[in-house]
């Protein structure tokens, strides 16, 4: 159904939030946790969580947890795949630190000896989920506020951020803006076994500051 994940975005220290923000890393962070489907759209996102708590703990906090727990997202019922009996639930695909249950999958723990079935479906789910990683990069490379501590208070922030994943969404809608915001090439995917980085990266890497150093700025004038 999609792939689970979520991110650290950096803000400044929020006023009378004490040390609730601040993270393992050193930086008042919120979290940022975003339901992804094949097509690169953002189906569910959160964002305002506490950087100090991991994947698992914002994800329990989540509406998205709490109507699977409870049975009332709509997913579709169980059916078995072809020229099978056993019937399968449909589910999401999380990273190793989330829960195993009946509607969300993840690798198998500890190493595993190439060609066994466990490194295979581990490779498999992987994969699978790069499509999160891509999301994640884009935004950060598109909407550059992502790229720098965001000097806003809490509530700001949060409404960029849902505001970033409408505006991606709104772009992917359409087959001419998506040509244009995530040309071919732009996600990273795999050909013939082997994974090819999309360009987001070297979007990513490109100096787009319109400021520069006085003392730089001096020297090319002399």
């Amino acid at each position: 159904m999609g792939v689970i994940d979520g991110k650290p975005a950096v803000l400044q220290c929020a006023r009378n939030s004490a040390s609730a923000y601040f993270n393992y890393k050193s930086t008042f962070n919120i979290v940022i946790f975003a339901l992804v489907d094949a097509n690169y759209n953002i189906m569910f996102v959160d964002a305002g969580c506490q950087g100090r708590i991991s994947d698992i703990g914002v994800f329990t906090n989540t509406e998205l947890y709490k109507k699977l727990e409870t049975k009332i997202l709509c997913l579709p019922q169980p059916v078995p795949l072809n020229r099978r009996e056993k019937v399968f639930h449909t589910f999401f695909i999380g990273e190793e630190a989330f829960p195993l249950s009946e509607n969300l999958m993840k690798v198998y723990p500890g190493q595993h000896p190439n060609g066994s079935k466990e490194r295979v479906f581990n490779y498999r789910i992987c994969r699978a989920r790069i499509v999160v990683e891509n999301i994640f990069g884009l935004a950060s490379s598109v909407f550059r506020v992502l790229r720098k501590p965001m000097l806003l208070e809490l509530e700001k922030a949060q409404l960029v951020v849902m505001t970033i994943a409408c505006l991606h969404n709104f772009l992917r809608r359409s087959l001419d803006s998506a040509a244009i915001c995530t040309p071919s090439g732009t996600f990273k995917f795999e050909e013939n076994g082997r994974v090819i980085k999309g360009s987001w990266r070297a979007m990513s890497n490109e100096n787009m500051t319109s400021l520069f150093p006085i003392s730089k700025i001096y020297v090319n004038q002399l």
